[in-house]
């Protein structure tokens, strides 16, 4: 399906940002978008951290990852199905909710999961398509019930039991959420603008209480939450100086510091010390569950 003319997108800008070249739509062509953008546009929540609750346009989330920047699941699946539908896929956007450990399952609208249907190759076979998870999936999973493993994590794929008609995605459990379910039905943005802002202002919000990034490429998952920073297979190290948290920033997850002015740059490691030493103390650094 395609959507409206405000989503009207800077496609050569974005695909440069991915390192990709133009390709009409086929099935090796989205495998290729989807690991590109999990692995060069990272699930951050910098604009939240900064006080501020950004735009659900994909256009404007078009053109801030286009610019160097990444977000969370509405701005990352959001520009990337304004992407695949401006290559000429047919991407749906659905109305998701993902549960972190002991949360109820239900459509919660905490997430905005993707599917493309109508690919030459798999005529009868529609795909999860979803860069907004984190540490979720590597490349499209077909909705076919199943257990498929990229790389050290393992999902299930299997119809929901809360939305008829609808998917589940069961997480590894060495993933930072348990699962999310999907609804059949098409959802516009307009439909996640509640959730989004309180997710964006709440103090209730894991967005609020950790500054969070993660990527995910082949090989498993790199995170930063707060000051620490981890790899998924591999071990833990607490970044001690701004100079060192800010250069894994860049070097990891390949957000310039110099999009940011000198004073949101230490506003973002102050915040970071704190939630840290919060967390050392007993508190939580919790991921946040969209």
């Amino acid at each position: 399906m395609g959507f409206p003319s405000s989503e009207h997108v800077d496609v050569p800008a974005y695909l440069a940002r991915l390192g990709l070249e133009h390709e009409p739509p086929g099935l090796d062509a989205l495998f290729r978008l989807h690991r590109a953008h999990v692995e060069r546009v990272p699930y951050e929540d910098f604009e939240v951290q900064l006080g501020r609750v950004t735009s659900l346009d994909p256009a404007v989330s078009f053109g801030r990852i286009a610019a160097g920047r990444g977000g969370y699941c509405y701005h990352l699946n959001g520009a990337f199905s304004a992407l695949l539908s401006a290559l000429g896929y047919q991407v749906t956007r659905h109305p998701g909710g993902a549960q972190m450990p002991g949360d109820p399952a239900g459509i919660h609208l905490n997430h905005l999961p993707l599917t493309v249907s109508g690919l030459a190759e798999t005529p009868e076979t529609s795909w999860f398509v979803d860069v907004g998870l984190g540490d979720g999936i590597h490349e499209p999973l077909p909705l076919i019930e199943g257990e498929y493993k990229q790389g050290p994590l393992v999902f299930r794929m299997r119809p929901s039991e809360v939305t008829p008609g609808g998917w589940r995605f069961d997480h590894d459990p060495q993933g930072s959420f348990t699962g999310m379910d999907f609804a059949p039905e098409t959802a516009v943005m307009a439909d996640f603008t509640e959730k989004h802002v309180e997710l964006s202002t709440s103090a209730d919000s894991g967005f609020v209480r950790t500054l969070v990034l993660q990527r995910r490429d082949a090989e498993g998952v790199d995170s930063l939450r707060a000051l620490t920073l981890s790899g998924l297979p591999g071990g833990r190290t607490v970044l001690e100086s701004p100079a060192e948290w800010w250069t894994a920033i860049e070097d990891v997850f390949g957000v310039l510091r110099g999009g940011f002015t000198a004073e949101e740059q230490d506003r973002l490691w102050r915040q970071a010390v704190d939630q840290h030493e919060r967390h050392t103390a007993g508190g939580s650094e919790d991921l946040p569950n969209a």
